[in-house]
């Protein structure tokens, strides 16, 4: 059975109980540094913090509860709406010169798994795992069941019109062109039909 641990003693910026959407965000960081840097950034009071957060071993940790918001997005219809859930990745790899390894946005020498596909500009991302995306169909579920939110889910990483508009749930780069969040990496197709098809 998939266990939700609590994490932390993050607190929220409001309570909504009738949240419509579900938006899938990542890290840009290994878990141990992003979870870190949400608790001391600007001396423990920063604004940008996800509900729940689903490492590479699946393990989903609550931040705060799926009521609560927070300023992810820094628009406000799309804050107090959205139950945000983050999943460990590193986004977009560079390959190193002269080598055969690839590093991150901020210099790390990366040694997962690659996944390869010419996106936004970028061509290497991160993978996410099995486990990850388990772990987020269990919470998107129950999620849906507890708020009410339609079982549905946009089905891939492109910018929609009118997406603070949608029930169900998204990425954050149904919002906007210039983020690469969830990258092509996730399994949309897969996760699409486990949705929906309940």
């Amino acid at each position: 059975m998939t266990k939700i641990i609590k994490y932390g003693k993050f607190v929220g910026l409001g309570v909504n109980e009738n949240k419509r959407q579900i938006i899938l965000i990542h890290s840009g960081r290994p878990s141990d540094e992003y979870l870190t840097s949400l608790k001391y950034r600007l001396n423990g009071n920063y604004e940008k913090i996800p509900n729940y957060f689903i490492d590479k071993d699946g393990k989903i940790l609550q931040l705060l509860p799926k009521e609560e918001t927070s300023k992810n997005f820094n628009i406000s219809v799309v804050d107090k709406n959205a139950i945000v859930i983050c999943l460990e990745n590193l986004g977009w790899l560079e390959k190193e010169p002269l080598k055969n390894g690839y590093i991150n946005w901020i210099g790390n020498i990366y040694k997962g798994k690659v996944y390869e596909k010419k996106w936004r500009d970028y061509i290497f991302w991160d993978s996410y795992t099995e486990e990850q995306t388990n772990s987020t169909l269990f919470l998107c579920k129950k999620l849906i069941a507890q708020m009410n939110i339609d079982n549905k889910f946009v089905g891939h990483n492109t910018k929609i019109n009118g997406a603070e508009k949608f029930s169900g749930v998204l990425t954050r780069s149904n919002f906007f062109m210039e983020t690469t969040d969830l990258n092509p990496s996730f399994n949309f197709e897969y996760f699409l039909k486990k949705i929906e098809d309940e």
